[in-house]
This record gives C-alpha cells, structure tokens and sequence, in this order.
C-alpha cells in the first residue's frame, strides 16, 4: 500500500462513543490552514482533550482549547503530543483548534481523542450499592479495565507504526533523489573525460601540419 492510500485511510473516524461523549478520530491539516472541533459539556462536567502528531514537517501544531465565553483555558505552540484534563466551569460548546498556519508547504496529519464524562458502569448498578463486589463482578471489571489499557496501547501503536512508516517513506525519497544525482554527476564527468581526451589524441601534429603544406 502507497503511503498517499495509507494516510487516505487513515483520516477515517475510529470511533464515537454518544454514551460519555468521547470523539477519537485522524484528520489531515494543511498548510496555512486552521481546524476546529467543538463539543458541548455540561457543568463540572472533567474532560480530557489528547493529540499527537503523526506525520508531517516537524511533527508540531499549535493548540488551543477554548470555553464557550472564548476564553482560553489551554494553549500549546509548536507542540507534538500532549494531554490536557480539565474541568468545565460552565456549560456549553467548547472548542479545541489546531492550527498549522505556520506552515506554508507542509500538511499534518494529526490524532485527536476527546473524551467527555465519566465511562459508565460496566455492570447495571454496580455504582449504587455500597456493598463489597462480588469476586464475579470484580473480575468483570479488572478484565475490562485491561481491555482500555490493550485498546489504548494498540492506538498508541498504530500512531507510532504510522509515524515509523511516514519517515521511512522519506528517507526512501531523499535517497532516491541523492542516488539519481550522483549518477547524473557520474555521468557528466565521465562524457567530460572522454571528450578531453579525444580531443588530445585528434590534435595534428607539427610535422604533419607541415607536409601537408608542401
């Protein structure tokens, strides 16, 4: 698979979890350009805004995380990954920009997990009782507890496999084109040589010159 197919496919949404408001999805930047995600949050609501840089120029983007009255509660410059957790202060539509206007030839590719809310229970109830749980449902939730972990680490691992693929694919493109260029300075000085040299051995000599004069 081409790199230009592999990074199409990746601009596909992950996944959407409405349940707890959670958003995890791989978006394409351009140069000069600005992309903003919003979500509505409740009140003392916590959420927790994660990105990371995949591919592109030098693996940064500005952020900005603003509150519904455009205030900015985060900002980071020139940054490649990071984690932000906050708690809403009001309610309403908060907006996370990125922004790769310092740019002016190179796109990014960047990843955005937005999660809003606690996940719900994994069992119906579990939260309610005050009583000791049960060995069952105590491991029903350590297995699920590992699940996240397994699913976080594997994204975490197709981001770095992506990011791995991006530079290899580069290099492969700087070495191609150095390679062509040697040969082509190769090949120029080798025509040079050869015409030098014919030019030596076809030169007239002066006893020659002189009997065809006669």
């Amino acid at each position: 698979m081409s790199g230009h197919k592999f990074l199409a496919l990746s601009l596909a949404l992950v996944c959407s979890v409405i349940s707890c408001g959670a958003v995890e999805l791989t978006f394409e930047l351009p140069d000069n350009a600005r992309e903003c995600f919003y979500q509505e949050i409740e009140k003392n609501v916590s959420a927790t805004l994660e990105f990371q840089v995949v591919t592109g120029g030098q693996y940064d983007v500005d952020v900005t995380l603003e509150s519904p009255t455009k205030e900015v509660i985060y900002r980071q410059v020139k940054q490649q990954y990071d984690s932000h957790r906050f708690t809403a202060t009001e309610a309403g539509v908060y907006a996370a920009c990125f922004s790769n206007e310092f740019s002016t030839f190179s796109h990014k590719l960047v990843y955005v997990d937005f999660q809003v809310g606690d996940e719900p229970p994994l069992l119906p109830g579990m939260g309610e009782h005050a009583t000791v749980m049960t060995q069952m449902e105590s491991s029903c939730n350590e297995v699920h507890e590992s699940l996240k972990k397994v699913l976080d680490y594997q994204t975490h691992h197709r981001l770095q496999e992506a990011q791995g693929r991006k530079r290899a694919e580069d290099l492969n493109e700087r070495v191609l084109w150095w390679s062509l260029l040697e040969t082509a300075v190769i090949a120029t000085i080798a025509i040079f040589q050869v015409v030098i040299l014919r030019n030596f051995f076809s030169e007239k000599k002066p006893s020659m010159m002189g009997y065809n004069k006669m």
